[in-house]
């Protein structure tokens, strides 16, 4: 077992029971007589995945003093909306690695894929009518609504290389911060705490939410596919402006940035030279830096949380964030 495997048992250990039912309840809730839709449904379901978004929000239910199970129901929900984005992704961005295995888009068809993260989206809206609270359905439509936003901003992003570190923020609180924060602000509202102690929760976890996908986008460089079960350099093959190829441009020599340009651009493509190029010029360690930023907001917002077990696991949580390797 990893280092990080290790960090990551000990994080969610207060909460096993909890992340135990959710996988039932996720396993139970997704089936269908649809042969295909139960197929790819268990495909998803049986190839893990890290359930950081559900984790975030049973800590924080229960760190907030929560003592009842309505939390691992939103839970579920939060999985499905979560899930359903990844099936859509991987079509868009013609993905056919996740997680170390082929994906639904790959092993289906874009169709299959499409129309299974529907039937997720729409199970997750069942869910959502159930709980008939009003300030839910406002939460969940509103992150959904935001993460569509995201997606059709990356997509004209997409070659873009004047791409600067607002509109890569822009996007990435969209599409990875949105889901974190949604789930902190219903683990608050279920556990009754105040307004204040909700934006407190919700900027832990958007803070989160910006260093995992910062290190993600690091990983890409720096991973193995057998680590960050995807193929490396994937995102510069789509086109897309990360934080490590917006920091080099802005310190790179001409003839460096027409190397990296072009690779945008779909006009040359030479991974290892680029990945040589983000290094010279303290890209990484740039990138490290500022989720190490976002690591202190989260920290902060934390404080005014009582000690618990349930707390400590949220800062490590935030820590290992930002020293993963997959």
């Amino acid at each position: 077992m990893t280092d990080v495997a290790s960090a990551m048992l000990k994080i969610i250990s207060p909460i096993a029971e909890d992340l135990a039912a959710l996988d039932q309840a996720v396993r139970d809730d997704l089936q269908s007589d649809i042969k295909l839709i139960k197929k790819i449904s268990d495909y998803i379901v049986s190839a893990g995945g890290k359930r950081m978004r559900p984790i975030v929000l049973m800590l924080i239910a229960r760190a907030l003093g929560y003592q009842g199970k309505e939390h691992i129901f939103l839970a579920t929900m939060l999985e499905y909306i979560h899930t359903a984005s990844l099936l859509h992704d991987d079509v868009v961005d013609e993905s056919d690695l996740r997680r170390g295995k082929p994906t639904a888009s790959f092993k289906w068809g874009n169709s299959a894929a499409i129309l299974v993260g529907d039937f997720m989206y729409s199970r997750a809206f069942q869910l959502m009518v159930k709980t008939e609270n009003l300030r839910i359905c406002e939460i969940v439509s509103s992150a959904v609504n935001r993460i569509s936003e995201g997606e059709v901003i990356q997509l004209l992003n997409i070659h873009d290389t004047t791409v600067d570190e607002a509109r890569y923020f822009d996007v990435i609180e969209r599409k990875t911060g949105v889901l974190f924060e949604a789930g902190a602000r219903m683990a608050s509202i279920v556990a009754g705490a105040s307004s204040e102690f909700e934006e407190k929760m919700a900027t832990y976890a958007l803070s989160l939410g910006r260093a995992f996908q910062i290190i993600d986008d690091i990983l890409d460089y720096v991973g193995t596919p057998q680590t960050i079960g995807k193929n490396l350099g994937g995102d510069l093959k789509e086109g897309k402006m990360t934080m490590p190829l917006i920091y080099t441009l802005k310190k790179c020599s001409k003839s460096d940035a027409d190397l990296i340009k072009r690779a945008i651009a779909g006009q040359e493509y030479d991974l290892d030279k680029i990945i040589r190029i983000i290094f010279d010029y303290g890209a990484i360690e740039a990138c490290k830096n500022a989720a190490r930023e976002e690591v202190k907001k989260g920290l902060n917002a934390l404080e005014c949380l009582s000690p618990s077990n349930y707390k400590n696991s949220l800062i490590e949580l935030l820590t290992l964030t930002v020293d993963r390797d997959s």
